[in-house]
């Protein structure tokens, strides 16, 4: 065994290099999923007991379960792709030939650096029925001669959080584009100049293709993310009014922290990762399979 380990060959080497690292893998992914499903199964909450699938069915029969499920999708739905568009547009902006690029990119930073709930009170002070900013630009412009209460009324306030999101977010989508934009080699776009290519034509059949590697990982981390917003919606409506803006997160926060019931909380959270995994596994066996 001494022996092995002094001289080791190319398979115990990479035993142990790799070691440290799946040590590390079941510390931090592996056990705390562990720990959430056990704490599904079990009452951890009084009894400790034995409850089998009994948390997973009454989940599927809690409507509130299916209205936070709608508007987490409904969210990402929305956000995921707006985000994109907004990070693309911001990307290629960074992109441009300026002689001093520090101060556009340190624009593209602010807004990702900026946390999630302080982004969101700034928002609720924009849409805020009496001195907001939203409804006092609207009134000098003449658009109404009364103020609009953004923020309680269900379908805009969901309006409001998925506009908040895709401000918040899509400085991340064009940190990451903007690198994948930098590694497309200019002699493309040379060359398809010479083949009489217009710009629109050299986006598409260049830019976007080169660029989709990129595109994916955005799309999954910010797919994630999306999946488990809770800080912009928690500050700027708390999830009202009623429920219509109510995330997964927030209720699993709701039934964890609020109603002490961690068992339940957990098997919440279990149907968030899955869901989670879910989505990944489609764009790494989809999207990114049409990529490569």
């Amino acid at each position: 065994m001494l022996s092995k380990l002094r001289d080791p060959t190319e398979k115990t080497l990479a035993v142990l290099l790799l070691a440290p690292a799946f040590l590390l893998l079941l510390l931090i992914v592996v056990y705390p999923i562990g720990k959430l499903v056990y704490n599904s199964l079990f009452d951890v909450d009084k009894t400790g007991l034995f409850l089998g699938l009994t948390n997973y069915v009454d989940v599927v029969q809690d409507p509130l379960f299916w209205n936070a499920t709608k508007n987490t999708l409904l969210i990402t739905l929305i956000t995921v792709p707006g985000a994109l568009i907004v990070g693309l547009g911001l990307a290629m902006l960074a992109n441009l030939p300026f002689k001093r690029k520090w101060p556009v990119r340190l624009s593209l930073l602010l807004p990702w650096a900026l946390p999630l709930s302080f982004a969101g009170l700034i928002f609720a002070w924009f849409f805020h029925t009496e001195y907001g900013v939203v409804n006092d630009v609207l009134s000098r412009l003449g658009l109404q001669t009364e103020p609009t209460s953004w923020l309680l009324k269900p379908n805009w306030a969901f309006a409001a959080i998925c506009l908040t999101i895709i401000w918040k977010t899509s400085s991340f989508m064009a940190l990451i584009l903007l690198a994948g934009l930098q590694m497309i080699p200019k002699s493309l776009y040379e060359a398809a100049e010479v083949d009489g290519a217009s710009r629109w034509q050299q986006f598409w059949e260049i830019t976007i293709p080169m660029l989709m590697p990129s595109i994916i990982v955005a799309l999954i981390f910010r797919t994630i993310t999306a999946l488990q917003t809770f800080d912009i919606p928690y500050t700027m409506t708390k999830g009202g009014p009623g429920e219509a803006t109510e995330t997964l997160a927030m209720l699993i926060h709701k039934y964890t922290i609020d109603y002490s019931s961690i068992s339940f909380g957990s098997t919440l959270a279990v149907f968030m990762f899955v869901i989670s995994m879910f989505v990944t596994g489609f764009y790494l066996r989809h999207i990114g399979k049409n990529a490569s």
